[in-house]
């Protein structure tokens, strides 16, 4: 039973970070949103990298990139919250906290699949983010690649009744 716990408060401390996250967003969008269109501008990678093509200098764009990844870190908050009130709801028995975990699985992955796909292989690479001394999120986001990473792998893991 301690184990079930032990869960439900990961997935909880998850959906309470990126709420925060959230919050920081949209209470002081300026900060954030420099960072995105910066990465997107590419304009403090390497002069003269023959990647340069791939820059976006539109505003409309990195506002467009910003509210996707606020609105994905929203759902990431909702579906671990969601997912470890479900949690808790079962935490009674093994069996039944086994077929709830489905809504806390797809939080955790969305973050996974935002902050890896999104920060780590499209801002890293595809924008050459790593090239910037300013502006690199990717060690901030592969912090939260393994976190998540590790919250899932220890929630897929199944009950059993004589759990600890």
């Amino acid at each position: 039973m301690y184990t079930r716990y032990s869960k439900i408060a990961f997935v909880w401390a998850i959906a309470l970070y990126v709420l925060l996250v959230v919050f920081n967003n949209l209470t002081d969008y300026g900060s954030n949103y420099q960072f995105v269109a910066h990465v997107l501008a590419m304009d403090t990678t390497f002069p003269d990298n023959r990647g340069m093509w791939r820059a976006i200098d539109s505003a409309f764009a990195h506002h467009l990139f910003y509210w996707v990844i606020i609105v994905s870190e929203a759902a990431v908050t909702a579906l671990c919250l969601w997912g470890g009130w479900r949690l808790f709801k079962a935490r009674g028995e093994a069996d039944g906290f086994n077929q709830v975990k489905g809504t806390a699985i797809a939080g955790l992955t969305l973050g996974i699949v935002l902050w890896f796909t999104g920060f780590i292989a499209i801002g890293g690479e595809w924008f050459l983010m790593w090239q910037s001394d300013v502006w690199d999120g990717r060690q901030a986001a592969f912090r939260l690649v393994v976190i998540l990473g590790l919250a899932l792998l220890y929630l897929v893991r199944p009950e059993g009744d004589s759990d600890a």
